[in-house]
């Protein structure tokens, strides 16, 4: 019983965020906000104060700020990450008798109830507060003097002394929450990125197999249209044995360079790089010279191995024994991978295994690699990932991990909470405004907002959805528009999807002549339509800062249901972006779109003025629905910045 503490009356409950019961940390960026929320109450009438506290990891001593009062006993408050470390939060609640005093104080005075007493209980409130501030000894006199009834009175019920019931809780039997929970901040970068990939094989200007060199020169290219991240498939020795051939074919001939992912051979493994690439210190140069544009070049790490990568013969007990002593080679049935060979992670020599894929990834960020999209993670054990991930945070900050893992949902969301910074999505297929609302208040108002990091693709080298199948550029620019402006991380298999490809493998999401089984002959000089939507598309995401996160979208009310509308907006309103998109690229469409007042602080006269970054079309809104057309063949789609007039703010 004595371990009860029974004089404390609050009780806390559902703090957030916190992932699996703080198992994991919450996740966010510089910069951002930690929204805590938690259910809190008592027995009785009592008024409840409550505080957040927060400190960076190692620091003594906690920061408080009060929570607030929500609906139904929510309470909530918020603190701003400010510096890449990670911070600890928790929350305090108690009974402040000092406020239940005043309320109940106000009440009666305003009944004209003899409030002798209740002066004498305030006062010996103010003198237990004045002991640790004595600057409060004179509130507590006034209160005491007895002579001075009506001066006393008036002076509870003033301003001056609100301000001190308000700023003065009379903490007393605090309910300590019983975790302290952990946020993990990681760089801007990990919430801000736009990612462009080019198979370099393909890089060349005169149709041969590329090289880094060739990649070098491609680099003002994506500059110029706004990408950060260049993001290359494997760049490792191409296995020998059981080569494909074009279109996936079971059979090589003489001259076809196989698939990138069908790693080693015996020109090396994962620490070597193709020689028709070139060297590693053309690798280097291209990294250096990216980085004098702001571009990260990106590594593929696909960890599985060609029939002929030295791993095989130098440890063949990392790979799964057939009973006729061939070596399992990967599957997904019906599909055989005859050219790749899966890790045996029940291997008896696991630990081995596992600090060699740590010493690949510490190899490659020793050469300059600070950002990697991993192959397939959903096919390796979590626990390495949990493992690796943090190791490799441990002697290295600002690593980026790209989860490729399309696979069901807790498996996606288990990557994420183990370390991955970012992950692919479903976007590639929410296709109906339905879907892309849905999926969006998923990511964004559901518990993986703490720890699933999305980023959105249009296309991938293994996936030409079906919605791009033979089909115009229209729908290829509406797509690169919903991808950038609903989530702040967002990528695009560059040249495929710049040249509008369209023509799958019949029946299939997958592209006919797939560059991962050959080398393409692109015309890098040319521009089109949709280079340069892509640019501007990148210099808004750059400029405007509402566009810089995934996670103040509102979706505003549209009747058409062909036109998705929503806004995204800062939280002091200096930066507010709209987009409105006709999700369909055939027809005009028109409607009315609903402004948001209540987010927008509109009053009742409204005077909003749009300019429409990607026509430079100006538009003035004093309603709050306003009739709003889109033709697919001038524009998919809206971008509009908005100003509020000042007589609305």
């Amino acid at each position: 019983m004595s371990k009860i503490k029974g004089q404390s009356r609050v009780v806390i409950e559902n703090v957030q965020p916190q992932v699996d019961g703080g198992l994991y940390p919450a996740k966010r960026t510089v910069g951002e906000l930690v929204t805590v929320t938690a259910d809190i109450f008592g027995d009785g009438h009592d008024h409840i104060r409550a505080h957040l506290l927060y400190k960076k990891e190692g620091e003594k001593n906690w920061q408080r700020t009060p929570m607030q009062a929500g609906y139904n006993d929510d309470w909530y408050a918020s603190f701003e990450v400010k510096e890449k470390v990670g911070y600890i939060f928790t929350v305090h609640a108690w009974i402040d008798h000092f406020e239940t005093w005043y309320d109940g104080f106000k009440k009666k005075a305003a009944a004209k109830v003899d409030v002798h007493i209740e002066l004498m209980e305030g006062a010996i409130i103010l003198r237990k507060l004045a002991a640790k501030d004595p600057a409060l000894n004179p509130a507590a006199a006034t209160l005491e003097n007895k002579g001075q009834y009506a001066d006393a009175v008036e002076f509870v019920l003033s301003k001056e002394f609100h301000d001190i019931v308000h700023h003065h809780p009379l903490i007393e039997f605090e309910t300590q929450y019983e975790k302290e929970l952990k946020v993990a901040v990681e760089h801007r970068k990990a919430n801000f990125s736009a990612w462009y990939e080019l198979f370099p094989r393909s890089a060349s200007l005169e149709g041969k197999h590329g090289t880094f060199k060739d990649v070098v020169k491609l680099l003002p290219r994506v500059a110029s249209m706004g990408f950060d991240i260049l993001y290359l498939p494997p760049i490792h020795p191409i296995g020998k044995i059981n080569r494909k051939g074009k279109n996936n074919n079971v059979r090589s001939v003489a001259g076809e360079p196989g698939s990138p992912w069908a790693i080693g051979s015996d020109e090396g493994g994962h620490k070597a790089i193709h020689p028709e690439l070139g060297t590693l210190d053309d690798y280097k140069k291209l990294i250096a010279e990216a980085k004098k544009l702001d571009i990260d070049i990106a590594m593929d790490v696909a960890f599985q191995c060609a029939p002929d990568h030295p791993y095989v013969k130098e440890h063949p007990d990392w790979f799964k024994q057939r009973p006729d002593g061939s070596i399992q080679y990967a599957e997904n049935p019906p599909k055989k991978y005859q050219d790749i060979y899966p890790f045996n992670f029940e291997s008896e020599d696991w630990q081995n295994l596992w600090e060699e894929l740590k010493s690949v990834f510490l190899f490659w960020i020793e050469q300059g690699v600070k950002v990697f999209r991993v192959d397939n993670p959903h096919t390796k054990p979590i626990r390495f990932w949990q493992w690796v991930i943090a190791e490799i945070n441990k002697q290295h900050q600002d690593i980026i991990f790209l989860s490729e893992a399309f696979t069901r949902p807790k498996v996606m969301a288990s990557l994420a909470k183990v370390g991955f910074t970012q992950s692919y999505t479903y976007f590639t297929w929410r296709v109906s405004k339905q879907e892309i609302v849905e999926y969006m208040n998923e990511l964004v108002f559901s518990q993986s907002r703490n720890y699933f990091r999305p980023n959105f693709w249009p296309n991938t080298p293994d996936i030409l959805p079906f919605h791009l199948q033979h089909q115009g550029e229209n729908i290829f620019i509406l797509r690169l528009a919903l991808a950038a402006t609903l989530s702040s991380n967002y990528g695009v298999y560059g040249p495929a999807y710049e040249f509008c490809e369209n023509i799958p493998v019949q029946g299939k999401e997958e592209y006919h002549d797939s560059e991962k089984y050959e080398v393409k002959k692109y015309d890098w000089k040319h521009t089109n339509r949709l280079t340069d939507i892509i640019s501007i598309l990148n210099r808004a995401r750059k400029a405007h800062a509402a566009l810089q996160s995934t996670w103040n979208i509102q979706f505003c009310h549209v009747e058409n249901p062909n036109l998705l509308a929503y806004l995204k907006a800062t939280d002091d309103l200096s930066s507010i972006i709209l987009t409105v998109v006709n999700l369909d690229p055939y027809n005009r469409q028109w409607g009315y779109v609903q402004l948001p007042k209540e987010r927008l602080k509109l009053g009742d006269r409204i005077n909003v003025k749009l300019h429409d970054l990607m026509t430079d079309e100006h538009y003035t809104w004093t309603q709050e629905w306003n009739y709003t057309e889109i033709d697919p063949y001038k524009m998919p789609f809206h971008l509009f910045k908005l100003e509020i007039h000042e007589s609305n703010m």
